[in-house]
């Protein structure tokens, strides 16, 4: 088995002790991104649609460092404040994702770091 830390300057970088994404044997595991610029280090300004397309595109740009794309991933667990805003993080992630969809859990949270509207974690394939 080979473990290998993914790292990269165009997703935001870990704020604490852990990576953001670790790849073993050809699957790819991203940790939770959440909505920061990483050109400056801070929280994008604005409503759950603009915080999930800042996560989301986060989440992209980690799965590319790591080898691997949206269309290799095979599970997303999604974590938004407010359920009420689910048809919304809905419209963005179909932005990101448009076909073979992953499998996906999507849970409302009392809160999230950084006081964030939503969190997004991957488990993706390496692309041959």
């Amino acid at each position: 088995m080979k473990k290998t830390i993914i790292a990269t300057d165009k997703a935001p970088g870990a704020i604490g002790p852990y990576s953001q994404a670790v790849e073993v044997n050809g699957v790819v595991y991203t940790s939770g991104v959440i909505p920061i610029d990483p050109a400056t280090g801070n929280l994008v300004e604005g409503d759950i649609t603009v915080q999930a397309r800042q996560a989301i595109g986060n989440l992209a740009a980690l799965l590319e460092a790591a080898g691997a794309d949206m269309d290799t991933t095979v599970k997303t667990t999604v974590f938004i404040k407010d359920m009420n805003d689910f048809a919304k993080v809905n419209e963005v992630y179909a932005e990101y994702f448009t076909k073979d969809f992953p499998a996906r859990s999507c849970v409302e949270v009392a809160r999230l770091p950084k006081d964030v509207l939503i969190e997004i974690e991957a488990v993706a394939l390496k692309r041959s």
